[in-house]
């Protein structure tokens, strides 16, 4: 949903069901704090903005991106959430290493969404550089976490 005329902040609030009796867990990479921290914010106030109570709102860290399929799959294995999101940004740098962790990322989520009863969200930033990164984390294209948290709530619901 990112690109240069969509903000990832922007949704129709009437549209989002009442989250207030729903527990979500959120992964979150501590890679990048300067930027997931971001997206974590967002990601809570939004889950809050729609009745999620703060206790019902469990987040835990992970060292990269890479372990967020772990994270994931140890929240849907044992935490009774409604939803789990995940969040982390992995920045192209000069090695193949970006194409690794995105794609392996990537198909880890996929595989738990297909083979598990609980959404996974995938608020993972793949980006070419620091400062695409900050536009899509609280910038000029909002804050993926945002968007992530509507997702959220939306597939509990489904």
């Amino acid at each position: 949903m990112a690109t240069a005329l969509h903000n990832l902040s922007d949704y129709d609030f009437d549209s989002v069901p009442d989250a207030s009796n729903m527990c979500f867990g959120i992964v979150v990479a501590e890679w990048n704090s300067e930027i997931t921290g971001t997206l974590l914010e967002g990601a809570v106030k939004t889950l809050e903005k729609h009745g999620a109570l703060s206790e019902n709102i469990h987040v835990k860290t992970v060292p990269g991106s890479f372990e967020l399929v772990y994270g994931a799959k140890q929240m849907v294995l044992n935490g009774g959430y409604d939803a789990v999101i995940i969040l982390g940004s992995v920045i192209r740098g000069e090695t193949p290493h970006f194409d690794y962790i995105c794609q392996g990322v990537t198909y880890g989520i996929a595989r738990i969404n297909a083979t598990q009863d609980t959404p996974v969200i995938y608020g993972l930033l793949t980006t070419n550089n620091l400062q695409q990164a900050k536009d899509r984390a609280g910038g000029k294209l909002g804050n993926k976490g945002d968007e992530c948290a509507v997702d959220a709530i939306k597939m509990a619901k489904f």
